[in-house]
């Protein structure tokens, strides 16, 4: 009797922890223009890792400065490259100001960059790639910050912060340095003579979370080899985001063509549309992103801003939109 009763006291104690043990699942969640949709200027996504570390990608202008509450605790900034709508040269008034189509981004950040402002606040490390840390350590500096919070990334190479492993892979795009985030008589001349500043190549990301999950985020490239022999191949991404909104960089066409023959991952979330992607939720009939989810062949997540979704370590989705 007593090792039965040991037996179910053992049972029922192990039943506890599981239930109070936290998920083992990467939350992301869109921080986009209009709680609910996917609109034109929505890069920005938090990636919260099971061990708490928050990761915030590309807050472009969508993110309502560092007060935005949405934000909540954030450990680390990822940049992909210095275009306003990425890096944030101005931003949303306030969550949901203006409409999808045509957002109140009527707020400045030049010459500070929205991402910079953020990272004070927060007091958040910014990682990038290429010649890239030099201008947020300056930033920083500048503003009375730690410019040692400006971590390197370079090709190749990676480093881990908060437990999650960053690592950045080539993204065929430009890169120049708007010289309105270099300010003073410099950046009046380099305008009026249509030179921007040169911080390098830019990139795209490869993020391995303490439970397994490995991510690739695309940034703006086009179509590489590397996306199949370095994302792929060495790597193993299982969770790409993937930007689909042609013009700028890839289109739904090629975009599939990276989902469904080069990194092959369990899940994708599509990216950078720069259209009214959804409408009252739902996918827009005859826009680029529905073109996007038909030509994919793995299960394709809208990123609706506000909604969280979770994958587990093999990139499948555990939980969407809540």
């Amino acid at each position: 009797m007593r090792i039965r009763t040991m037996l179910f006291t053992a049972l029922a104690l192990a039943s506890t922890a599981a239930a109070a043990a936290p998920t083992q699942h990467v939350r992301v969640t869109p921080l986009g223009g209009i709680d609910g949709e996917f609109c034109p200027q929505d890069r920005a996504m938090i990636f919260e890792d099971p061990n708490g570390t928050r990761i915030l990608y590309d807050p472009g202008r969508t993110v309502a400065g560092a007060a935005d509450p949405r934000l909540g605790k954030i450990d680390v900034i990822l940049v992909s490259h210095m275009h306003g709508d990425h890096v944030g040269n101005a931003h949303n008034k306030a969550p949901n100001s203006g409409s999808c189509e045509n957002p109140d981004v009527s707020v400045s950040d030049v010459p500070n960059t929205n991402a910079v402002n953020i990272a004070l606040a927060k007091k958040s490390k910014i990682v990038t790639g290429s010649d890239m840390p030099p201008f947020f350590a300056a930033k920083l500096k500048a503003n009375g910050g730690d410019p040692a919070n400006s971590i390197l990334a370079r090709f190749g190479g990676s480093v881990v912060v908060g437990g999650v492993r960053i690592a950045t892979v080539t993204a065929m795009h430009s890169n120049g340095l708007d010289p309105d985030f270099i300010g003073g008589e410099l950046g009046k001349e380099m305008k009026a003579a249509g030179i921007y500043g040169d911080v390098g190549l830019a990139t795209g990301y490869v993020l391995q979370f303490s439970n397994g999950l490995v991510a690739y985020l695309s940034g703006d490239t086009g179509v590489t080899a590397d996306q199949a022999s370095a994302v792929r191949d060495l790597y193993h991404a299982q969770l790409a985001v993937m930007n689909m909104g042609d013009g700028f960089s890839t289109g739904p066409r090629e975009a599939a063509y990276v989902i469904n023959d080069l990194v092959k991952p369990a899940s994708v979330i599509p990216s950078h549309a720069n259209e009214v992607g959804t409408v009252n939720g739902k996918v827009r009939p005859g826009s680029k992103t529905e073109a996007f989810l038909k030509a994919v062949h793995v299960p394709a997540y809208v990123p609706l801003s506000g909604r969280t979704m979770e994958f587990d370590a093999q990139g499948h989705s555990a939980a969407a939109y809540q």
